[in-house]
């Protein structure tokens, strides 16, 4: 087993989780917004242009490059239809206690013969450290560059420092078009990459937007 679980980490490029920030093994950090969603089919053509033309413009404004992501996941209602089930049984009228079962007996064949999907919409934000080619060590060195503690090596504190400038600017960028951002704490962080890597087991909460 502890082979196993050895020979997995391998295939993962994270370090670490801190600080809501996911570390990885260069180096890099990457900030993950969960983020709110618009029915663009929805809204009127002066809407969407609008909406087109405020994207265009967040896009424009970035000096670095931002991935879009959009994570389908079969919805779980396990725990939704559990409660229906205590309410029945403390239901006091037998009609409504038959209605109540009959709809969870309808809702559970329902999503058993339909998958039910729930997408959730990510923007990762990142941030490389710069990488210095090894015909340049000496050179740098000589100059102090390349030094341990000199410039070209920040230290976590300063490449958060410029990880949340860009977090701030695509959240800000985001607002500008309409849509609600929030970044990932450390454990919804790992329960989401749990998630992903073990697509097979049941999630144990859906993420949500906080509210604000």
């Amino acid at each position: 087993m502890a082979k196993t679980a050895k020979s997995t980490q391998q295939f993962v490029d994270i370090q670490e989780i801190r600080d809501g920030t996911v570390v990885l093994k260069t180096g890099s950090l990457r900030r993950i917004l969960l983020v709110s969603g618009i029915n663009f089919e929805l809204k009127s053509e002066e809407e969407q242009n609008i909406i087109t033309y405020a994207y265009q413009n967040f896009l424009n404004s970035l000096d670095f490059s931002v991935q879009f992501v959009i994570h389908s996941r079969r919805m779980n209602i396990n725990e939704y239809l559990s409660k229906l089930k205590e309410r029945g049984e403390q239901e006091t009228s037998e009609l409504l206690r038959n209605q109540i079962a009959e709809y969870v007996e309808f809702i559970h064949s329902f999503v058993e013969s339909n998958e039910i999907m729930a997408k959730t919409f990510f923007v990762i934000v990142p941030y490389d450290p710069i990488t210095v080619p090894k015909g340049s060590k000496k050179v740098l060195g000589f100059l102090g560059f390349g030094s341990k503690g000199g410039p070209m090596e920040r230290s976590f504190e300063q490449k958060m420092i410029q990880l949340n400038q860009r977090t701030d600017q695509v959240m800000n960028g985001l607002i500008q078009i309409g849509l609600r951002a929030v970044p990932l704490n450390d454990e919804e962080l790992i329960e989401l990459f749990y998630n992903l890597y073990n697509p097979e087991e049941v999630e144990k909460k859906d993420l949500k937007i906080a509210e604000q």
